[in-house]
């Protein structure tokens, strides 16, 4: 009786062993297809802009409108963007667009967001990292702001606006209070991710990263391309190096060191 009982153990405790092994490297797999599911569809709305002057596509979907809100005020798209017949509710088109006059309210506004931060970070406060900078949802499109790019790691992530947990366990969360990623100077992007967060490694590579290697932000107007200068640990209290330093433009890529609570790693990129 006992013997079976052992055995039975046992086995329970080989299949726990072989479930903690597994773990990390399935749950690694399903968020980096879930980061390219996002990546995707971030560039099937890259590619479905529609501006003033395309009237043909506009008039085949039946869209009056100038913007998303407009759209929807019409009943012309649905909350998601997707053109739809204004009597039945009815998608009538197999992909949701984008308008070029919300894109341009996007930059603007963007540009005025990092306006606001130049003289104005004072210590930048971590209680506010969750926040977002901007709505995206104002400007009718998701959450993601653009992504970010690492080939000499393998890392392609999704950038999103706010540093919340949910947004660093599918890709990268902009801390709130740094610059907007924007190809100007007078900037310091800081991107956070986590480190072996339910067994995703996102940003757990970003220590292997070599100085001198490319890192690449694409948003929904341009392509960035930095260049690593510097890794660094400091403490979590420490934003020294998350100030904007007049005349740069830098990236900062900062996750947590697994088993270390009190320390972050950073990575420290300059516009090349």
């Amino acid at each position: 009786m006992w013997k079976k009982v052992l055995i039975i153990i046992a086995i329970i405790l080989l299949l726990t062993g072989i479930g903690f092994v597994l773990f990390p490297p399935v749950s690694n797999f399903v968020g980096q297809q879930r980061a390219n599911q996002v990546i995707a569809d971030y560039e099937t709305a890259v590619d479905n802009v529609i501006s003033e002057e395309e009237q043909g596509l506009k008039e085949e979907l039946g869209i009056t409108a100038k913007s998303f809100q407009e759209a929807r005020q019409k009943k012309e798209v649905d909350e998601q963007g997707y053109p739809i017949n204004p009597t039945t509710g009815e998608r009538i088109y197999d992909r949701p667009v984008t308008f070029v006059y919300d894109l341009n309210k996007l930059h603007e506004d963007s540009k005025a967001y990092n306006a606001s931060i130049l003289y104005h970070q004072g210590t930048v406060d971590t209680a506010d990292y969750e926040r977002a900078a901007l709505n995206m949802s104002d400007y009718g499109l998701s959450d993601v702001y653009g992504y970010l790019s690492a080939p000499s790691v393998d890392m392609y992530l999704p950038i999103y606006l706010g540093g919340t947990e949910e947004s660093m366990a599918y890709g990268g969360g902009h801390l709130y209070g740094t610059s907007l990623p924007l190809d100007d100077k007078d900037t310091n992007v800081v991107i956070g991710g986590h480190t072996g967060y339910i067994g995703r490694i996102f940003f757990d590579n970003i220590r292997y990263i070599p100085v001198g290697e490319k890192v690449t932000i694409k948003n929904y107007w341009e392509t960035i391309d930095y260049k690593v200068v510097e890794h660094k640990v400091i403490r979590k209290d420490d934003s020294s190096e998350l100030y904007i330093f007049p005349g740069k433009q830098k990236l900062v890529l900062v996750t947590c060191i697994s088993g270390d609570a009190y320390n972050r790693h950073i990575v420290i990129c300059e516009k090349e």
